[in-house]
């Protein structure tokens, strides 16, 4: 037979996930010769021997990847045969980052964890186990190619054991860059708070301060936890009072699915969704005893996050708690023992990373501190998702996803995105890819902000691209305005300043590779428009890098300014002033100590400062239920609104549109007459507005003969409303794109800026 050689080129996650040693057996197999390695494209093939071996080898290299491969691609070239080539070899790492990557970190897989709980294996409870399947992989990671000296594992060197894994394509830990054991890998540590080691177990002695009612800082994969024993009433509220967080959910880690049955309502969806190597914070319905089992944990809401153990010293926290049980079957076993697992860093503050950090900035907040001494090179907090219908929504987008690339629909020069003042992520167009970063948080401590640029040149140097532009927000107050400013004259390179709701539009469109002319619903918060105005309920028409505003939510004033973002009750007073019913404002409101100054604002409203805001409006109802006098996390009144909603019919009469403007005053005045009736209030407000929405973008499609509508923005996770919301539009031969690789709220608009900013540049090269 004839011997040919052929060059595959395999782009996808094909880099640190045990991509090399399948090609290897599966070469092997076929007695073919040649070579692969890791470049920065991702992957080069040689094979030689057979035309058709080399075919059928081919083939088979598609079939039962690792668990953590993907392919996106695989281009075949056919090259001149070598001579003397009798065999296949693996070599080592080439090239810059072009299409490369490095995968986010991934859950303990179950042959890790069998070893981890199997007396007399080597890795007997050793915290750090790992192989090609799972593990550290984003978070330890400074740059391309993905080799152990480019990570934080350098500074361990293998033991004979793990090097003769680290160099046998037979073994699941061939190049697991963060292979070790306990003769030379990492290590735990357990110390107080200033420092001193405290003897024993570091497992043990977590365990025992837990049950004393205390709370550990917890070093883990992207950051730290603070950790405490949910079921303590006292140790929870300790907590909340160390961190400043007296009424926002906290998140609880409990073993098993088993486990969380015990404490939710979880469907199969919900229960694929925890289960999964990702292992992200899934939001599920509580039971009616959850509240009595876990008092104030997540008081006076409905839902409650929850999340599975991912990394090996979690599982070793449960293992302890039951006393060290043999065998494997209590990991399935139903278990009370249930942690409160949440970030650890002073309200405000980015997570803490290193054990230095965590020492000055934890000190007051956690009792006893279980550290470890491989670094962290970037900060990745817990992914939060709820499930909506069928398809999984994120809230918060990070470990287990970020930063692996979203497909887009053409290619383009390479572009850097700042993101938003809030729930701010960071995103690099490289090629046909967009990668954004794990969620930042909100810019409003100087720690985040240096978190964001870290988060950035991190970004940069994984994705080996310097920037033909930069873009960020409108509203050039924006600490990550001000930071694009800084590199676009670092790299002297365009700057593109993107409007806030245009972008949140974008981001949707970029992520279902949608070009063509569509209609956008912003329903979100709060940005700044082109006018000036605060903006957060947009109805416009987006092609490429440009957008027509089409019409707009009735303005509502904003007496206190953006404090009535946090206060609903001043957007209620607002409301029921727009209503013409000031005197029922002043019955309910006016024995507040602030109600004279806000009056007299309301007495002159053309002196105040109006917004569109859909979120506000959902705060001027949730006032009006008298649900929460201050919003103390986000997006607060809506949940709650969400949340005691009856079923209820949409009031048909309570919306008008004039000139494109949406009015839903008509079903406030209505709403504002039911006085405590909150369930049917809620109820009414989301139906009606479902209508509403609805009606107005069929408005639109019918004036523009455009059929497709994006919705974006904040309101957007609303599960009632777009499940009531949908049905109407498919209904109306309306075509609805929304967010499903990441969140509708500002996570996404880092997407959406970069989206915009490489058309528009590409818009000025042409012209």
């Amino acid at each position: 037979m004839t011997t040919c050689r052929t060059r595959l080129t395999i782009l996808g996650r094909v880099q640190g996930v045990g991509f090399r040693p399948h090609v290897w057996r599966v070469v092997k197999h076929h007695h073919l010769a040649g070579f692969v390695k890791n470049t920065g494209e991702g992957v080069v093939i040689e094979l030689q021997g057979p035309g058709e071996t080399v075919a059928a080898c081919k083939k088979a290299l598609r079939q039962n990847l690792p668990p953590l491969a993907r392919l996106d691609s695989l281009t075949q070239e056919t090259i001149p045969p070598q001579d003397e080539c009798d065999h296949f070899e693996i070599l080592s790492s080439s090239g810059k980052a072009t299409h490369a990557y490095v995968p986010a970190d991934m859950a303990s897989c179950p042959n890790c964890l069998h070893e981890l709980f199997e007396q007399g294996n080597r890795r007997y409870r050793y915290p750090f186990i790992n192989c090609t399947d799972c593990g550290p992989r984003y978070s330890i990671t400074h740059a391309l190619p993905y080799d152990r000296a480019e990570t934080s594992m350098a500074a361990f060197t293998l033991c004979p054991s793990c090097h003769d894994e680290y160099h046998n394509p037979e073994s699941r830990r061939f190049h697991a860059e963060p292979n070790a054991c306990p003769a030379c890998g990492p290590r735990l540590s357990l110390t107080d708070r200033f420092g001193q080691a405290l003897k024993g177990d570091a497992i043990a002695g977590s365990l025992q301060v837990l049950n004393m009612g205390r709370s550990i800082a917890m070093k883990g994969l992207g950051g730290f936890h603070l950790v405490c024993d949910a079921n303590k009433e006292e140790a929870v509220r300790r907590i909340r009072g160390q961190k400043k967080r007296q009424d926002k959910p906290l998140a609880v880690m409990v073993l098993n699915i088993a486990s969380a049955r015990r404490l939710c309502h979880i469907s199969e969806e919900e229960a694929e969704l925890l289960a999964s190597r990702e292992r992200p914070i899934v939001l599920l319905r509580k039971r009616h005893d959850t509240d009595a089992k876990l008092a104030g944990v997540a008081p006076g809401l409905d839902s409650l996050g929850v999340m599975l153990p991912y990394t090996p010293q979690q599982w070793l926290l449960f293992h302890e708690a039951l006393g060290r049980p043999d065998g494997h079957a209590w990991r399935e076993e139903a278990c009370d023992r249930v942690w409160v697992m949440t970030s650890a860093n002073p309200s405000g503050e980015p997570i803490v990373i290193s054990n230095r950090e965590a020492r000055e900035r934890l000190n007051q907040l956690a009792d006893v501190f279980l550290l470890h001494n491989r670094n962290i090179v970037a900060r990745c907090d817990d992914s939060v998702l709820i499930q909506d219908g069928k398809q999984p929504l994120f809230l918060r987008r990070a470990r287990g996803y970020a930063p692996d690339p979203l497909p887009l629909a053409s290619t383009g020069p390479s572009i850097l995105a700042l993101g938003a003042q809030h729930k701010n992520t960071v995103c690099v167009l490289r090629g046909q890819e967009a990668f954004v970063s794990p969620h930042v948080g909100d810019l409003n401590h100087p720690l985040n902000c240096d978190a964001m640029e870290a988060s950035a040149h991190h970004l940069l140097e994984l994705t080996d691209i310097t920037p033909a532009a930069i873009a960020c927000d409108l509203d050039l107050s924006q600490d990550s305005s001000r930071l694009a400013e800084e590199m676009a004259r670092h790299y002297r390179v365009p700057l593109f300043h993107i409007q806030h709701h245009q972008a949140h539009i974008a981001s949707v469109l970029a992520e279902h590779g949608h070009t063509s002319p569509a209609l956008g619903l912003a329903l979100d918060a709060f940005g700044l428009g082109e006018d000036g105005k605060g903006w957060g309920g947009e109805l416009m028409q987006v092609h490429g890098g440009r957008f027509e505003l089409l019409g707009q939510l009735a303005p509502l004033p904003l007496p206190g300014g953006l404090r009535a973002m946090r206060e609903p009750w001043l957007m209620a007073s607002a409301l029921l002033y727009a209503l013409g019913e000031g005197q029922e404002a002043q019955r309910r409101f006016g024995q507040r100590p602030a109600w004279p100054a806000i009056a007299a604002q309301l007495e002159k409203p053309l002196q105040l400062q109006n917004t569109s805001s859909m979120a506000l409006w959902f705060a001027a109802i949730a006032g009006l239920c008298g649900l929460c006098e201050e919003q103390r996390f986000d997006n607060e009144a809506l949940q709650r609104l969400e949340e005691i909603a009856a079923e209820c019919a949409p009031m048909l009469d309570g919306w008008q549109i004039k000139d494109m403007q949406l009015d839903l005053k008509p079903v406030c005045r209505q709403l504002a007459g039911l006085g405590s009736k909150t369930g049917e209030i809620s109820g009414i407000w989301h139906a009606t507005l479902a209508a509403a929405l609805a009606d107005w973008v069929h408005h639109a499609c019918a004036a523009s003969g455009i059929n497709t509508v994006v919705l974006s923005g904040g309101c957007c996770s609303n599960r009632r409303l777009m499940a009531a919301l949908l049905p109407r539009l498919q209904g109306a031969g309306i075509n609805a794109l929304r967010a499903r690789q990441l969140p509708p709220n500002d996570g996404g608009i880092s997407l959406g800026q970069a989206w915009i900013a490489r058309q528009r540049l590409q818009a000025q090269t042409k012209g």
